[in-house]
């Protein structure tokens, strides 16, 4: 799993029958992974019923907002980052918003801020260059995803931002499989160890 063992800053790719319909052909930007469990946001599904405008009005932060400014809320996607915690909000960006206190860099291309500051940022077009907003994430505890790796269930390659900040939802996850060499059509569900 690489030279450090972790995931961390790495897309992981469902595999083609994956079981768990919560996670079906979804590519999930890895976040943190050690010892202690994993956690990452499906980058490839959208929130299902909620806009960026009526979340911003159910957070009452919706601003009294300019025409262009409008026009920049309508614009951004809301997305299922996981079936855990679904209330909460996550934006993974660019590294070039930068909140003192509560952005985290993840790698040099790579940040989380999970404050309603870049909520408002980005609602008035001063976030990042490119972002992904999240409601919910997608954990695991100790173990559980190495072994759900060794069970066939997941791939997983470097995190390319031409893939996670695609705005097309429905080619990342044959992006993403591309980006690891495979053709999706000659996948099977079934594992071989030697």
């Amino acid at each position: 799993m690489g030279s450090d063992g972790f995931l961390e800053g790495q897309l992981l790719v469902a595999m083609p029958l994956m079981s768990d319909k919560r996670f079906a052909k979804s590519v999930i930007y890895m976040l943190a992974h050690s010892d202690e469990g994993a956690m990452g946001l499906i980058i490839n599904q959208q929130a299902p019923n909620i806009s960026f405008p009526e979340l911003m009005k159910q957070l009452s932060l919706a601003p009294q907002a300019e025409d262009d400014e409008a026009e920049v809320a309508s614009d951004i996607r809301v997305h299922m980052g996981g079936p855990v915690d679904t209330q909460r909000g996550f934006v993974l960006h660019t590294p070039d918003y930068c909140s003192e206190d509560s952005t985290l860099s993840i790698d040099p291309r790579m940040s989380l801020t999970a404050t309603v500051d870049i909520l408002k940022a980005m609602a008035g077009g001063r976030g990042p260059n490119r972002a992904i907003l999240a409601l919910g994430y997608s954990g695991w505890s100790p173990g559980q995803l190495e072994s759900e790796i060794h069970a066939n269930g997941w791939l997983h390659c470097p995190a390319d931002p031409d893939i996670v900040f695609h705005p097309d939802l429905d080619t990342k996850y044959e992006r993403a499989l591309s980006r690891i060499g495979i053709d999706p059509s000659h996948l099977v569900s079934q594992a071989g160890h030697a």
